[in-house]
């Protein structure tokens, strides 16, 4: 089953809902930030996958720029990464797509959906 993680109020994520529902795929849908992923499952995500950690970061968010991230970035290891996604659903870059617990796509860009569904 793939898990669809969102913020509701987020503008990007709705559209990728409605690509995901116009499109007939079956998902769950989970507010990442009310039921943030733990920092476990964050680092399983991060490692499996071949994006920079700053792929997982929502890095025009408020959080992220009060956190000052955008200067610590390339220092932060997958370990403090992955704590700092779990602590706040707000710093994640959504929506998350999750298939079979693996790490499949975030963000919303309708090119990469279509080649992906």
């Amino acid at each position: 089953m793939l898990k669809f993680y969102w913020y509701p109020k987020c503008s990007t994520c709705r559209k990728a809902k409605a690509w995901l529902e116009q499109a007939g795929v079956e998902f769950e849908t989970i507010d990442l930030v009310q039921e943030t992923p733990s920092a476990d499952t964050f680092e399983k995500w991060l490692t499996a996958s071949d994006l920079p950690v700053r792929r997982f970061f929502n890095t025009s968010g408020m959080k992220y720029r009060e956190l000052g991230l955008k200067d610590k970035m390339a220092d932060l290891s997958v370990e403090e990464a992955s704590e700092l996604l779990a602590s706040d659903g707000m710093l994640v870059k959504r929506p998350l797509l999750i298939k079979n617990d693996q790490f499949l796509l975030n963000g919303f860009k309708e090119t990469t959906y279509e080649g992906t569904f």
